[in-house]
């Protein structure tokens, strides 16, 4: 999410019931229009995030670095993301919502402008911490917002149809910003995403309704420690940093894994397949979250395990190199909304808090996946990557499993 992805509303005490919009949703009804904005938002959020990539070979060439280098474009962003969202979200707390989004996207218009016309490998850098500043202010708000937007027993599917953006940054804008750096040039993406954002800023002002920020009463504690301490919330924020950190350091060098297997010249497709059985994932997902969220997460724990297996162990093979895909896209598709909604029941009161701290130790992650991923890329090639990744669900998959009375319980009890 970088991203990742996810959250989250302000940093402050008792979360608040939702407030009136001044554009309400009918009673019993979901905002549709205002939702898929907000979808929008994360689309652009997340393939600002991951486009790098599917084209690390030619922003390498062109920039004059390698392949490992360039993969801390993604590494920058989720640090821009980290240093930034806590604190901003502290001070931007008072601002009316749409105007914090407004703010937000306005910034990855300008990030991504500067990466389109960049030459200097610096300024590239530049361009996208400040793409992960403005991310921490959009993950900051948009789960919340979504949640704002829906009636109490709708929130759960207000909050999936807002995360949709994820897969299909995934599905569609990877593969197709993949195919444009190939057919035209990787400069074209970004300028792409610079046109679609500013066509976001209108759609937001026509159609997502405003809601007041919130002030944190006069000498409150800070409740961002506090919150660990409420059952459910550590386990739930492990899980998150260390399932975030597996897929991170295979996603961000996936097109220079592919390369070493002679399937460099089909990186958009392969993606094209994740991204597809990510929309499938979270589809499911929204249908059965409220139901069904502890085996939810512990099915996409093992999907993803089982296809860093088959990519160890059978690289050489393009089907099983595809069925792998499918199975990470089917592991990974609904991780955010499962994440961020287990965050939100654990918290409780502190359901803020524990959001913020989600999309804290998210980009955490995939700033870890980037750097991590470079390493064992420079160290010990390609080939180390899925290895890692079986390695590192193997605890998540424990932790989950033990969680089974708070953070990830049988039955959900939603805040």
């Amino acid at each position: 999410m970088s991203s990742t992805d996810l959250t989250r509303g302000p940093s402050r005490g008792p979360a608040p019931s939702p407030r009136r919009a001044e554009s309400p949703s009918p009673p019993g009804k979901l905002n549709l229009p205002a939702l898929l904005a907000l979808a929008t938002a994360v689309f652009i959020t997340s393939l600002t995030e991951t486009l790098p990539a599917g084209l690390l070979p030619a922003m390498g060439g062109d920039l004059g670095v390698s392949e490992s280098a360039t993969g801390q474009t993604v590494t920058i962003y989720a640090l821009g993301t980290v240093l930034t969202a806590v604190p901003l979200s502290a001070a931007t707390a008072g601002w009316r919502r749409r105007r914090l989004l407004l703010t937000a996207m306005t910034g990855f218009a300008a990030a991504n402008t500067v990466t389109a016309l960049s030459t200097s490998y610096p300024l590239t850098m530049t361009a996208r911490f400040a793409a992960g500043v403005a991310a921490g202010l959009a993950w900051a708000l948009l789960a919340g917002y979504a949640r704002r937007t829906a009636p109490a027993h709708l929130q759960g599917k207000a909050i999936a149809v807002a995360m949709a953006g994820i897969p299909v940054a995934l599905s569609l804008g990877v593969p197709a910003g993949t195919f444009v750096g190939r057919a035209v040039d990787w400069r074209t993406a970004f300028l792409v995403m610079t046109c679609l954002t500013l066509v976001l800023l209108g759609w937001i002002l026509a159609a997502v309704p405003d809601y007041p920020g919130d002030r944190p009463e006069e000498g409150s504690a800070p409740p961002m420690l506090g919150v660990l301490k409420v059952p459910g919330v550590a386990p739930v924020l492990a899980v998150t940093l260390v399932f975030v950190l597996a897929h991170t350091l295979l996603y961000t060098y996936i097109a220079a894994f592919l390369d070493r297997l002679g399937m460099g010249g089909r990186a958009d497709t392969v993606l094209l397949v994740f991204g597809a059985a990510s929309l499938l994932s979270i589809w499911a997902v929204g249908a059965l979250i409220n139901r069904r969220l502890r085996a939810l997460m512990i099915t996409g724990t093992l999907l993803v395990a089982v296809a860093g297996g088959i990519l160890a162990l059978f690289p050489r093979s393009p089907a099983l190199v595809y069925g792998a895909v499918v199975l990470w896209g089917l592991g990974w598709g609904g991780a955010p909304t499962l994440l961020q909604t287990a965050a939100g029941d654990a918290g409780g009161e502190r359901a803020d808090a524990a959001q913020a701290m989600l999309v804290t130790l998210w980009n955490v992650a995939m700033a870890g996946g980037g750097v991590v991923g470079g390493l064992l890329l420079d160290a010990f090639g390609t080939g180390a990557l899925p290895w890692s990744v079986l390695a590192l669900l193997v605890p998540v998959a424990a932790v989950v499993v033990a969680a089974r009375t708070h953070g990830f319980p049988a039955r959900r009890n939603a805040p």
